[in-house]
């Protein structure tokens, strides 16, 4: 049995005539004839009777006319599936995310993604930066976002966009009554760097402007990530530089404020993936992204 049989079954018993079936089918009669008695002959089993005004299903048919209905829809949406997973419009995506971005520019670029791609199913996974370059080796992570990445053979970083840096300082700072922070005002605070782990990271950024200025910072402490830097600002631990997606934080007693530096008042966000990546989905993904974010209400 094929599906053009139970087509063309479908087709007869709908119309209940077999002249005007083969008008929708843009067949001529005597052949769809044929293919019907040909299904009869494999079922070994009647499926129309004649009647004055054309066919009517006897007891077999109905029988098959509703499996055939099912069988034909499934098929169609299995169609539909392998040509939308052909153009990246389903399946699944695993996204590795880490630091400032995930309050920022990343959730608008996948929302953005998801309202094109509703069918593709986006997982996220919390990762350092080694994490994330070990599952991408590895094919555990399709995308992963970070910043300051340097060349890794086989991997693709792509800059999406620059974003600039803020203080982030408690709110009784002498410096929070500015609009804008030089960066040599910062020369006698405390620094709170992040993140620990794999270096180059921000934390050699910041020392890097320091060592540009001119002095020597005082460190008062390297943490994990951004939320931790800004927590210990809230206690009063010191001040810390962030990009500006960091600033959607909303944290008691921290206060944000634009930073002014000659040179270096912006830090990249950046998509790492497979160079040899060629999956649809991943297409489709860096697609969206690369014009989504045209449009995203950054400074």
């Amino acid at each position: 049995m094929e599906l053009r049989h139970l087509r063309y079954f479908v087709c007869v018993a709908d119309e209940q005539n077999i002249g005007r079936a083969a008008l929708r089918l843009h067949i001529s009669q005597p052949p769809l004839t044929r293919q019907i008695q040909q299904l009869e002959d494999q079922l070994g089993a009647q499926l129309f009777r004649r009647t004055p005004r054309g066919v009517e299903l006897t007891d077999a048919g109905r029988v098959l006319y509703e499996d055939a209905r099912s069988i034909l829809a499934q098929a169609d949406r299995a169609a539909e599936r392998a040509s939308k997973a052909a153009q990246g419009l389903l399946g699944r995506v695993d996204v590795a995310i880490f630091g400032s971005g995930i309050f920022g520019a990343i959730p608008q670029l996948l929302r953005q993604f998801r309202a094109d791609s509703p069918e593709v199913n986006i997982v996220l996974h919390n990762m350092t930066k080694d994490e994330q370059l070990d599952a991408l080796r590895h094919g555990r992570i399709t995308l992963a976002f970070n910043r300051l990445m340097r060349p890794v053979e086989g991997l693709t970083c792509e800059t999406l966009l620059t974003e600039p840096l803020y203080v982030a300082m408690p709110s009784g700072d002498r410096l929070a009554a500015r609009t804008a922070v030089a960066f040599e005002e910062l020369q006698d605070q405390p620094l709170v760097l992040f993140p620990t782990g794999s270096r180059p990271s921000f934390i050699d950024r910041v020392l890097q402007m320091c060592r540009d200025s001119g002095f020597a910072p005082l460190v008062a402490q390297e943490v994990s990530d951004v939320v931790h830097a800004v927590a210990l600002v809230a206690t009063g631990f010191g001040i810390c530089l962030v990009p500006h997606s960091a600033t959607a934080m909303h944290v008691p007693g921290v206060t944000y404020r634009p930073l002014h530096h000659p040179t270096q008042s912006r830090v990249d966000l950046c998509c790492i993936y497979r160079a040899d990546d060629d999956s649809q989905i991943l297409r489709a993904l860096l697609t969206s992204m690369r014009q989504s974010v045209t449009r995203l209400d950054l400074p």
